[in-house]
């Protein structure tokens, strides 16, 4: 029996004015799949990364996650329901520890209230307990728990970027989205980034990138599309990806 696909973006359209940025693009993602959406500048990548986790709404289009329809949702209803990203520019409270950083993406999944909270009942403070604990399991896994108290600005940028990564893993995704988490690093950071990459997938979770590195790209994908002015111009595997006229046009020029 064949799995369904877990995210399905149909014939999505973005304007930002007069300024088409995403003209008709339709693609799906199978579950525990690694799949890039690679292109030059001002393809369209990150704007369609934008409108599947809310922070843009579609002009038109569709786009389900597990068959159902999230158009128009709150980033944080997404969020809420599996999808989580990281994003091309760190983006980090710089005033919070390293610990706080990724207690923060656990929230979503919590359920005590805001007068739980406030008043320090039992259900706030037991899920609060577990949230700690949760977020140092997941600096563990990314190997950060030494700096679990130090400031997150503090943090080398390559960490700075990891960190990312933990705080996303939070919560407790089912779908992975990371935009650039190359940008910035050296080749041994890059190389590190590509095998957590790897142990995500491993866990079960689905994850779309977008990256410039196409050495990084090419050994982790599963598949590859390729956006260019908005348009989707190829979709394949990394040997069909790297032998495609268009792409080599887009990327060249003819």
């Amino acid at each position: 029996m064949l799995k369904e696909p877990i995210l399905e973006v149909s014939n999505l359209f973005k304007k930002f004015g007069g300024v088409i940025a995403v003209s008709d693009v339709s693609f799906s993602v199978m579950p525990g799949q690694i799949k890039a959406i690679i292109g030059p500048n001002g393809a369209g990548k990150t704007t369609t990364f934008n409108l599947i986790t809310g922070v843009d709404s579609p002009t038109a289009g569709k786009i389900r996650f597990k068959g159902a329809e999230i158009n128009g949702m709150k980033s944080y209803e997404i969020a809420s329901k599996g999808i989580s990203r990281t994003f091309q520019n760190v983006e980090l409270f710089n005033n919070m520890s390293v610990s706080e950083s990724v207690m923060v993406g656990r929230h979503p999944r919590t359920f005590s209230g805001m007068l739980s909270a406030a008043f320090r009942l039992p259900l706030s403070k037991h899920e609060e307990k577990l949230i700690a604990e949760d977020a140092m399991e997941w600096l563990e896994f990314f190997g950060l728990d030494a700096y679990a108290e130090d400031l997150a600005a503090n943090l080398p940028f390559g960490q700075q970027r990891i960190l990312e990564f933990a705080r996303a893993m939070a919560t407790n995704p089912e779908l992975l989205l990371l935009d650039e988490p190359a940008a910035g690093l050296n080749i041994s950071e890059t190389e590190q980034v590509g095998e957590f990459i790897r142990k995500i997938r491993e866990m079960g979770v689905t994850v779309i990138l977008v990256e410039h590195d196409m050495s990084l790209v090419m050994d982790i994908s599963d598949e590859i599309i390729v956006l260019n002015y908005g348009k989707l111009i190829a979709e394949g595997t990394p040997r069909e990806i790297q032998n495609n006229a268009d792409v080599i046009a887009a990327y060249l020029g003819e």
